[in-house]
């Protein structure tokens, strides 16, 4: 069912699934997709009793900001309040958190800075949380090479060429970034209208800047970014799953991230699997959220 719940700062459209009474479940989409990326997990966790909420996050689909005035940052703080005034707008006690790549950030955001919030993390590549002190420092050449569409969207020409070609230039990181998913063109066009949104290419633009420090953030986010710069370890219970194909974060990157999970933290790579896990390997996250639910033993 879609909804539309007001935060201060935003309207936000969601899909809401089982019965209203059930533990929360939230699952959050990445960039660039939307909610359609949870359709092999939502009905199957609400038959399972969960009341699962998917929202679309802000530049997405049908979520629009309130006030014209309102910077369209998507810096990390943003999307971390974004899910905090989203959880409390709804009145929801502890909630299982599930996402990946922007999703996955605002999940960890919420469980390391307000984890009574949090009832269990299930974060796909682990850790989110950006580094942005330590953001100059090059990677290898190999990794450098697959974040090329960051280093285009800090040019004009790369802010032109995501307006004009933004339905291309998405479908290609889909197929670079998860290389053994024959998704067909329907899959693809299902999401893709997400991108129409009026914002999406401002709030994306300034993710990548932001957090390279080429942008400056919105100043009413400023207390989340000084505590996130703290890098701060997440005490809820939490699982990793990382695909073995992803295209744009290999799972040896996140093979160090035990070290800022202070409570249960198990990793599982999924083998073929690529970016994209919510779709490619549905029942995984199944998997991985009834243990949540039910409590690591």
């Amino acid at each position: 069912m879609h909804r539309l719940i007001r935060t201060d700062v935003l309207e936000i459209a969601y899909e809401e699934h089982g019965p209203p009474d059930g533990p929360p479940a939230i699952l959050l989409h990445g960039f660039p997709d939307d909610v359609r990326a949870w359709d092999g997990v939502a009905p199957a966790l609400a038959a399972e009793g969960h009341r699962v909420l998917v929202p679309y996050l802000r530049g997405y689909g049908p979520t629009r900001f309130i006030e014209p005035a309102t910077p369209r940052s998507g810096q990390q703080a943003a999307l971390g309040a974004d899910l905090r005034a989203f959880i409390d707008a709804l009145g929801l006690g502890p909630a299982l958190l599930a996402g990946y790549d922007w999703g996955g950030r605002a999940a960890c955001i919420v469980a390391a800075l307000w984890p009574e919030r949090v009832r269990g993390l299930l974060s796909i590549t682990g850790y989110n949380i950006q580094d942005i002190a330590r953001a100059a420092e090059p990677a290898g050449p190999a990794q450098e090479l697959r974040y090329w569409y960051q280093w285009y969207f800090h040019t004009p020409r790369g802010v032109a060429g995501l307006e004009r070609n933004r339905r291309e230039l998405c479908r290609l990181l889909w197929r670079l970034w998860s290389p053994n998913w024959a998704f067909d063109e329907a899959t693809y066009a299902r999401t893709a209208a997400s991108f129409v949104n009026p914002d999406f290419v401002a709030v994306v633009v300034h993710s990548y800047r932001h957090r390279y420090g080429a942008a400056e953030g919105d100043r009413a986010l400023e207390p989340i970014e000084q505590a996130l710069a703290a890098q701060p370890v997440i005490p809820v219970a939490t699982i990793n799953l990382h695909g073995e194909a992803d295209g744009v974060t290999p799972p040896a990157l996140s093979e160090p991230h035990h070290r800022k999970f202070s409570g249960f933290y198990d990793r599982r790579v999924l083998p073929g699997a690529g970016h994209f896990v919510p779709q490619e390997a549905p029942g995984a996250v199944l998997e991985a959220l009834r243990s949540l639910h039910h409590g690591p033993r």
